[in-house]
């Protein structure tokens, strides 16, 4: 059975760029952002915020896919298991 076609590659690649534009962006121009990012007057305050979301929205799935793509899948119970395991 051929499980390669069922691997998001698209994915993948397409959320890894994403995810490295936004960093080499932020690199790039990180006096301007920080200009930005530290004003305290208008909606400048939220421009972390909504940065911080981007880049972990965006992080998030490119992980999720890299993950799948390598095949690496959580076990069904793993999550019951870690909860119970506080209990004792």
């Amino acid at each position: 059975m051929n499980d390669d076609a069922s691997k998001p590659w698209g994915k993948l690649i397409a959320t890894g760029t994403v995810t490295a534009t936004l960093y080499a962006l932020l690199f790039a121009f990180e006096k301007d952002v920080m200009a930005s990012f530290t004003r305290t007057d208008g909606l400048y305050p939220l421009l972390p915020v909504v940065a911080a979301f981007a880049f972990s929205l965006s992080h998030g799935a490119f992980t999720g896919y890299f993950w799948d793509a390598l095949g690496v899948k959580a076990r069904p119970g793993a999550q019951q298991q870690s909860d119970n395991a506080g209990a004792l």
